[in-house]
């Protein structure tokens, strides 16, 4: 069993921890592209980045979408191949990949985007972004919310444990997260336990904290228009996203999504 990082270097067990049976997350992101397009285009092309397991891309493939995911993970993209032959894979960094077309839509889920902790990490795969898509294309982002922080500390409060059980074991994790007020980060330690564990396997890693009206200006100045802020519903919202759903733009909620319409280059 590797230690480097339990979930991604094992991905039946990540998609165990963290199972969406309904596809939620890549209806959600038809959803939206679809309230949100310029235009009615035919099998869509769009980029994922950050793919993990594949398994929003994969469905979106079979909802007509010209699929591709992009990862660093040698297992999450080994994985992905095997359970998604008609999406292409590709292993590179969000910050500096290149890829020789251009896309309709670049999906960036579950806060893969706020592993760029630097503002050159940031504007680097905006970058990227801007040239990958065609003029008109969206770029759609989904991420913790940093404006929740102001005013609630509910996800602070002490640890949280859960258990999934994967080939007949039981694997325990003890989460707890903290804020890092001078880099503006969202850390965490998650510690694992399951049988036969010899001693507790701990992982730490950290998002950026992102908030709206920053989030906005980092997209203008990447040569974005930002078309839609909402913070629900979305795929790990309560409630979850459901087809029809009004989006709401308090944005006082722990979840944000932004949809970004990349503007023409003669602009």
């Amino acid at each position: 069993m590797s230690g480097e990082n339990l979930l991604t270097d094992n991905p039946e067990l990540y998609e165990q921890q963290f199972p969406d049976p309904g596809h939620v997350a890549a209806r959600f992101v038809d959803d939206v592209v679809r309230r949100f397009a310029d235009r009615t285009v035919a099998g869509p092309r769009l980029l994922d980045v950050g793919c993990g397991t594949g398994r929003d891309a994969g469905h979106l493939a079979t909802l007509g979408y010209t699929a591709t995911g992009l990862d660093t993970s040698v297992p999450m993209l080994t994985y992905a191949r095997h359970r998604h032959p008609r999406v292409r894979f590709v292993r590179a960094d969000l910050r500096a990949f290149e890829l020789t077309e251009r896309f309709d839509v670049v999906t960036c889920l579950d806060s893969a985007l706020l592993y760029c902790h630097r503002n050159a990490d940031l504007t680097a795969f905006l970058q990227r972004c801007h040239r990958h898509l065609r003029p008109g294309g969206l770029l759609l982002a989904e991420m913790r919310n940093g404006a929740f922080f102001l005013g609630n500390t509910e996800l602070l409060d002490g640890a949280r444990t859960r258990t999934v059980t994967w080939r007949g074991l039981t694997y325990t994790s003890r989460t707890r997260l903290w804020i890092d007020h001078r880099e503006q980060l969202l850390r965490r330690e998650r510690v694992w336990t399951w049988p036969a564990c010899p001693e507790p396997l701990v992982q730490t890693s950290a998002w950026r904290l992102l908030f709206p009206a920053e989030l906005r200006h980092l997209l203008d100045t990447a040569g974005f228009d930002v078309v839609a802020l909402f913070d629900s519903p979305g795929p790990r919202t309560d409630p979850p996203w459901h087809p029809g759903a009004v989006l709401s733009r308090v944005l006082s909620g722990d979840r944000l999504h932004l949809v970004a319409r990349r503007r023409n280059d003669a602009t």
